[in-house]
């Protein structure tokens, strides 16, 4: 039965639920406070990573945050303020950081990894413009003790599955042979892929187009209009737009939507930073992380880009830490010592806000409170990696059909 329905919020999250749900047959009117072609989606990393199945929630972590909370260079910070928010999402956090959570959480985390992978696959066989390729990812390490951390996530993701190769430093240099790599070893996780963010999007977005999706872009929604647990419309500055399901893909704005009914989301911002260089004389073949500072580094086309950095804020915070940007930098000159990579100039500086949840995990599902609100959100740094099948989710969700793969740890409503 074809649905009219109405989606909030246009990156990859966005646009891959309009694009699956108007390959459904629904009518789709996709609303966003920005213009489509730009936003977060744009300048992430590119990555599509089955091998990141541990949630940010995990043991360790919290006493790991705490140390580079103490180094304005390091690539995760929390920006400390007297905020409810903070302080329970922070609780949360704190909860939800143990043995069984991670242990619980892995296999659907795959799963939802694994489907989005195949599904990046079809849309590969519709358009090489996306400049999808299936090169792996190589998690490189300095020090011994990353190594042995890096070596136990390798085996963990040798369990399930995957297929993961331990590198030593001759074998990393083999796999790089154009450019020199300052690296004890890697772990090189087969299963991984990586497209062209950009071209991804503006495929999405001329699909989208072809398939009857009515985007109305730069337009803010003022008001989700509900009564006895029913969305009935959104309004804009301009209009009020039905529908028969509403779903909430807002990304970091999503918990300023979700509280007008009532719906409350633990979510915070995660600023991360990103610069390109366009046709670098050298550069790495294989998307790899730069282990010790948490650093992204992908090929596309004949670009390179470097990302990363999580500074848990809010989406007020649109100031550029140029501290952190520079730890991005000498991280990046560490691994490729012959690089010289110079400190970008202010139009190459980029900054995009991930929606964090505190159990590391995305809200993707319908609304227990609200029966036609539909959630998609708190995919953090994952969003490119698992949009696809997250739109496919949705899709499934309007059309009444039984979800690609089990979504239940998903929920929106669920506790901490």
């Amino acid at each position: 039965m074809e649905k009219k329905v109405v989606i909030v919020g246009g990156g990859i999250i966005g646009l891959s639920c309009a694009y699956y749900l108007s390959q459904e047959g629904h009518q789709v009117t996709l609303v966003d406070r920005g213009k489509i072609d730009s936003g977060c989606s744009f300048g992430n990393a590119g990555m599509i990573v089955p091998s990141h199945v541990i949630p940010l929630a995990a043991p360790g972590m919290i006493s790991q945050g705490m140390r580079w909370m103490l180094n304005s260079k390091s690539p995760f910070y929390v920006k400390p303020r007297l905020n409810k928010e903070l302080f329970s999402w922070g609780k949360n956090f704190y909860r939800s950081a143990n043995e069984a959570h991670v242990s619980r959480s892995m296999p659907a985390l795959l799963d939802l990894s694994l489907l989005s992978k195949r599904l990046y696959q079809d849309l590969a066989k519709q358009s090489a413009e996306i400049a999808y390729e299936e090169k792996g990812l190589l998690m490189l390490f300095q020090s011994d003790k990353v190594a042995a951390e890096e070596t136990h996530a390798g085996e963990i993701a040798q369990s399930l599955g995957l297929e993961v190769d331990f590198l030593s430093k001759e074998e990393v240099q083999q796999l790089e042979s154009g450019i020199k790599v300052n690296a004890i070893g890697g772990g090189h996780f087969k299963s991984d892929a990586h497209l062209y963010p950009h071209k991804l999007m503006n495929f999405l977005l001329n699909s989208c187009r072809k398939n009857g999706v009515d985007f109305k872009e730069e337009t803010e929604v003022n008001s989700i209009n509900a009564q006895n647990g029913t969305i009935n419309s959104v309004s804009t500055s301009s209009e009020e737009i039905s529908g028969d399901d509403f779903v909430i893909a807002g990304g970091s704005w999503s918990p300023e939507l979700t509280k007008q009914l009532r719906i409350k989301l633990s979510l915070l911002a995660g600023k991360g930073y990103s610069f390109t260089l366009e046709n670098p004389t050298e550069r790495p073949k294989t998307p790899s992380i730069l282990c010790e500072g948490k650093v992204a580094v992908t090929p596309m086309g004949s670009d390179l880009r470097f990302g990363g950095t999580m500074e848990i804020t809010h989406v007020r915070d649109t100031k550029i830490n140029q501290k952190r940007l520079q730890g991005i930098v000498e991280t990046a000159n560490s691994f490729y010592p012959e690089m010289n990579i110079q400190f970008p100039e202010k139009d190459n500086q980029w900054y995009g806000f991930r929606p964090c949840s505190p159990d590391g995990l995305p809200f993707i599902g319908r609304s227990s409170k609200v029966s036609n609100a539909i959630i998609a959100t708190g995919h953090a740094m994952m969003g490119l990696s698992l949009g696809p099948a997250t739109g496919a989710i949705v899709a499934s969700i309007v059309s009444e059909k039984e979800p690609p793969v089990l979504i239940d740890l998903f929920h929106p409503d669920r506790r901490f």
